[in-house]
């Protein structure tokens, strides 16, 4: 892709789902493509479908929703090597913006304004053996890391990283995820408070307002 854009699968304005930042006003541009494919991927219409943009296309769209915040999602935005065009002209229209990426690719080169919210990925996945750990090194005050979670050893071995590199101290938030239809949330609610573990329970907001399967929200 020529300097100046990006792939793009569909931009959207809805209710930020996930993150501290969850129910929330927020765009999302979405990416194509994707070098996961973890067994419970709820985006695989992004792997391949997309159209081309300029990246003043894609802010102008942004700015078109009158809204702060901003989230840059796939797929796998960072695999677009202009993707950092986009986020320097995010930031430069003064919106708040945002990241969700794997732990399986290089974050080192994002702007730290960027909020990174890092979905490390659990044995259940498939692709737990794709994390990149030298990552965490680059989290700040300001991002987030989330675990997916399928099962009782999906959580205990989240919970031994959390532990392991202590999450907590370094980010903002320690997110946990039931894997929608593989985990009930009373199970994985129940884990964490037996194990007072520094996390924080989140539910796909989306999923419980519209269908699971539905786009564009």
């Amino acid at each position: 892709m020529r300097p100046g854009f990006l792939l793009v699968n569909e931009i959207f304005y809805s209710i930020q789902g996930e993150s501290t930042h969850a129910g929330r006003r927020c765009v999302f541009v979405r990416l194509t493509g994707c070098n996961l494919r973890c067994t419970y991927c709820d985006t695989e219409y992004s792997f391949y479908d997309g159209r081309t943009m300029a990246v003043g296309e894609i802010v102008r769209e942004v700015l078109a929703h009158r809204c702060e915040l901003a989230e840059v999602t796939g797929g796998e935005p960072l695999l677009q090597a202009n993707v950092d065009e986009l986020f320097t002209a995010l930031l430069g229209v003064g919106l708040t913006v945002m990241v969700e990426t794997s732990g399986a690719v290089d974050v080192s080169r994002l702007d730290p304004r960027v909020i990174k919210i890092m979905d490390l990925k659990c044995p259940g996945s498939g692709e737990g053996h794709r994390n990149l750990w030298g990552n965490l090194e680059y989290l700040t005050a300001r991002d987030e890391v989330k675990f997916v979670v399928s099962d009782r050893a999906d959580y205990e071995w989240a919970r031994d990283v959390i532990r392991e590199h202590g999450l907590e101290e370094r980010v903002n938030a320690v997110l946990m995820s039931c894997a929608f239809g593989r985990l009930e949330p009373l199970e994985l609610v129940r884990w964490i408070l037996e194990d007072r573990l520094p996390a924080r329970l989140q539910l796909q907001l989306h999923k419980y307002i519209w269908a699971p399967d539905a786009r564009g929200v």
